[in-house]
């Protein structure tokens, strides 16, 4: 009486179904260098803009340069590092991307304090930390992947993704404060000390590490370099959904920058109104990666990836309907939650069919191919719709964006296919983590 239990259900089942979801001290201390970094990311969100408009008085094309040369060249910069990353064993390369992340930032606010800041080092910096931004993600996916055991991955990727989305809720509020009491340079420190806090957890999981495969040379050979495609490309399953991917998130990014100019310029939303628009949608995204274990355990994970996959892509042509006041506000807001919310289950499942489809040995080069060409599609396709958002109007190309993207489904992998042969070594030289 009063328990809360299903009948039936034993005292030795309900605490099974409790285990199943600790997933270790190890996976504890990922998680939370994983949450540090992302809420300094989020604090900082915008800062380099404003630095270099309120402090350096740049103009447009330079802010514009600033959004998309530095990731173009950061992403150039890591493709020899993906093929390094994976010889490696990939903590103490986590730990020194988030090191390096948070010295060039620091660079920043000691370049203001003595006067000499530049337009310059602010696009070095960030094409330092974009190659390293990259260089994490495939080194970190490939960890993963060695620290909890298959069957976990889902429920782990679920939860960075709700954490990726709690940030995202609570970062920019708390920056645009800071920014308003300090400045923007302020927000650049606290995206440093998110490294460095991160760099901290990482080396305090303590516990072994499986040793990479070895291979005859230390050297990055030319040929290494397009391993990652090569892999991607040759998996009928992964291939589809690494043309969605590429396509979906830069379709949706390209439409952004002429959504901004609809709203706060041709409809004169208020900036607070436009905020608004797009932090409360987030929400979607935190019930969405919370409910995604249970949607795959009940639907099974490639259903959820077509589902999701497609539902995702339905919203976004919404959009060019849009019209001025709070008729126009509700339905951005309404297109950003259904958006949001698919992508929330969609994300997490994704990530974990890429790692279970990935040959332990090929994680870290595969992910760096994923990261590359998403960054470079759409860093082209945003240059693009800028292009036609001059020749179109804004309203016309942010409807072609939201037309395109419902084509994107049809490149979802819709039936099950083999894997491709190939070693996938079990880690034998630190005893596997305890699954508690």
């Amino acid at each position: 009486m009063g328990s809360g239990h299903r009948p039936g259900q034993s005292l030795g089942h309900r605490r099974r179904r409790r285990r199943r979801h600790r997933l270790g001290r190890g996976f504890g201390w990922f998680w939370g260098a994983y949450a540090t970094s992302a809420l300094g990311t989020w604090l900082a969100f915008g800062a380099f803009p404003l630095i270099a408009v309120q402090v350096l008085h740049a103009g447009p094309a330079e802010v514009a340069a600033l959004a998309s040369a530095g990731a173009a060249v950061g992403a150039v910069v890591a493709v020899p590092l993906g093929p390094w990353v994976e010889f490696r064993r990939k903590r103490p390369v986590l730990i020194a991307t988030d090191l390096v992340r948070c010295a060039a930032l620091l660079t920043i606010p000691a370049a203001f304090a003595l006067g000499v800041l530049t337009f310059l080092q602010l696009l070095l910096v960030s094409v330092v930390v974009a190659a390293a931004d990259i260089t994490f993600r495939a080194a970190s996916g490939a960890h993963l992947k060695t620290l909890l055991p298959a069957g976990d991955l889902l429920v782990a990727n679920a939860r960075l993704e709700s954490t990726a989305w709690t940030t995202a809720i609570v970062g920019p509020p708390l920056g645009g404060a800071a920014i308003g009491l300090l400045g923007p340079v302020a927000t650049v420190v606290a995206d440093a000390a998110g490294y460095l806090l991160s760099a901290l957890g990482l080396r305090a999981m303590g516990g072994g590490e499986p040793r990479p495969e070895r291979r005859e040379t230390s050297r990055v050979r030319a040929a290494d370099l397009l391993d990652g495609w090569r892999y991607v490309l040759a998996d009928a399953a992964l291939r589809p959904l690494f043309l969605n991917t590429a396509l979906f998130n830069g379709l949706v990014t390209a439409a952004s920058p002429l959504l901004t100019v609809l709203m706060l310029g041709r409809l004169g939303f208020a900036p607070w109104q436009y905020g608004l628009a797009f932090a409360v949608p987030s929400i979607g995204g935190l019930l969405g990666s919370r409910l995604a274990p249970s949607l795959v355990t009940r639907f099974g994970q490639r259903r959820i990836l077509l589902v999701f996959g497609t539902l995702r892509a339905v919203w976004p042509v919404g959009l060019a309907f849009l019209g001025p006041g709070t008729g126009g506000l509700l339905l951005v807001m309404g297109v950003e939650l259904g958006l949001v919310f698919c992508c929330g289950v969609f994300n997490p499942v994704h990530a974990t069919y890429r790692l279970e489809r990935t040959a332990t040995d090929r994680v870290a080069r595969t992910l760096s191919a994923w990261a590359v060409t998403t960054k470079a599609s759409t860093a082209v396709l945003t240059a693009a719709w800028g292009v036609l958002g001059s020749l179109l109007g804004p309203r016309a190309a942010i409807g072609l964006a939201g037309v395109l993207l419902l084509a994107t489904p049809l490149l979802l992998p819709r039936r099950a296919t083999a894997r491709p042969t190939g070693p996938d070594p079990v880690p034998v030289a630190a005893p596997a983590p305890k699954h508690t």
